[in-house]
């Protein structure tokens, strides 16, 4: 059994503390803007007069950006330095959130939404990299650290709708922008201060990092991603079937190039060899399609049809998310006992009868009634979470865990995206209670999905290796 070298005494453990501290007032920023855009919608429809199918462009835009990014900035990170890669990113936010209130138009709100994106991408791969160098200085478990700044993150979650709520009814739409330059300049400066320097690198030019990172297969992806976007959100005026001819060949391409190419954006060919993986994806997009339907599309409805302040539909939001780090111990204890398809199944009915429980908002938008039905849905959604994120590390092979995290960021990514086209095609002819009976309906139909795939797609082996033993 391996000992915890001196460096792990007690202020050693201090210091990680810190350090996780530190690199979470960075990492959290992305989920923050997640939040505090979802209760913005409304008041951004209104202010640059677009409808409810456009301006969730300021989401999906986001979220597109991200999950190209993300494997690029863990590259980046790896050959330059973690910790300046981590800062050079902050500065990118704080300079998005000093842009962001002077946007004229709809347009230019999207590309601000853009640079965030790009610069809260930097941080989750650069503070798991750090992670590594704080583990050989203290001899703590680097997964374990990493796992607490994903617990932080997710509880950050709960926290943005709140903070967007305040900020707007204070401030405006442009709190939500304004909000981010002195949270990242108190993550630039706690970063410098506790985060371990990087050590010496060799040189390697940025074209050549660059031209390593596959941009062929990330056009490709993003390519097939938009047109599809395009086609799908105009199925309720006039489809143009164009889009759709060219996200079909620029899927294409795309899975052409990944198969041949050696080092692939996405590595289709670690999928095709693991089923139990595909599953993984596969389940972790259902449930984000079926959480973040809730989170775009309830806080329109209340703030349209039933009148409600921002800052008040902000605070309803807050069971969403809330109770997953509540629940993150005692859903690990039921997998260690049960396993983790115990707990998988238990969460995603739980989820479905939450999602058809919905329906009940076209009857009463009561404080009570919401604040129960986010509950509803955020409890059960905690322990999927937490059940899909172990089956990631069940399925995923030894030495190709970093690629099977990576594109379990990237399947979280398309499930929000997937999120707006649900909200806006239920949305496109307002946001009367039979508008939302129609977006429930779908949600509902999309958690049924997701339990059957729960229950039905099962991998002998990845049963076996997440069963629990038996002494």
């Amino acid at each position: 059994m391996s000992h915890p070298r001196a460096g792990s005494s007690a202020p050693g453990r201090a210091r990680s503390d810190w350090t996780i501290v530190a690199l979470c007032t960075g990492t959290t920023l992305s989920a923050l803007n997640s939040g505090m855009i979802a209760v913005a919608l409304s008041t951004l429809r209104r202010e640059f007069s677009v409808d409810v199918t456009t301006v969730t462009w300021v989401i999906t835009a986001f979220y597109l950006t991200s999950s190209v990014l993300q494997p690029v900035m863990g590259r980046l990170a790896d050959r330059y330095g973690p910790r300046r890669v981590f800062t050079i990113g902050l500065v990118i936010v704080g300079v998005a959130g000093a842009l962001g209130p002077f946007a004229t138009t709809f347009e230019w709100l999207v590309g601000v939404r853009v640079l965030l994106a790009i610069g809260t991408a930097t941080t989750f791969p650069s503070a798991a990299a750090m992670m590594r160098s704080v583990a050989a200085i203290t001899g703590l478990s680097a997964p374990k650290m990493i796992g607490r700044i994903q617990l932080i993150d997710t509880s950050s979650a709960a926290v943005g709708p709140v903070l967007g709520g305040l900020l707007i009814t204070a401030f405006g739409w442009e709190g939500i922008f304004w909000v981010n330059v002195p949270l990242a300049i108190i993550a630039i400066v706690a970063t410098r201060i506790l985060a371990p320097h990087d050590g010496p690198r060799e040189h390697v030019p940025l074209a050549r990092t660059v031209a390593e990172s596959d941009l062929p297969g990330i056009l490709g992806f993003a390519v097939t991603v938009v047109t599809l976007l395009l086609f799908l959100l105009g199925l309720t005026t006039a489809p143009n079937w164009w889009f759709l001819a060219v996200a079909i060949v620029a899927g294409g391409l795309f899975t052409w190039r990944e198969l041949t190419y050696d080092n692939p954006f996405v590595d289709l060919r670690l999928l095709a060899a693991n089923v139990a993986l595909i599953r993984v994806y596969a389940t972790f997009i259902l449930a984000t399609l079926v959480l973040y339907s809730a989170l775009f599309g309830v806080p329109q409805y209340l703030e349209d049809h039933a009148g409600y302040r921002t800052d008040a539909v902000g605070a309803m939001m807050l069971p969403l998310a809330a109770f997953t780090v509540i629940l993150a111990p005692l859903v690990e204890r039921v997998i260690d006992k049960r396993g983790i398809r115990t707990a998988l199944i238990a969460g995603s009915i739980g989820l479905a009868l939450a999602a058809f429980a919905l329906q009940l908002l076209a009857a009463s938008t009561s404080p009570a009634t919401v604040l129960l039905l986010m509950a509803a849905v955020g409890i059960p959604y905690g322990v999927v979470l937490i059940a899909i994120t172990q089956s990631l590390y069940v399925a995923a092979p030894p030495e190709h865990v970093g690629q099977a995290a990576g594109l379990f960021q990237t399947a979280r990514s398309l499930g929000c995206i997937g999120a707006t086209v649900v909200v806006g095609l239920s949305f496109s002819g307002g946001t009367a209670p039979a508008d939302w009976n129609l977006l429930a309906t779908a949600i509902a139909v999309l958690a049924v999905l997701f339990v059957a795939t729960v229950v039905l797609w099962r991998d002998p082996r990845a049963a076996r290796a997440a069963a629990p033993e038996v002494g």
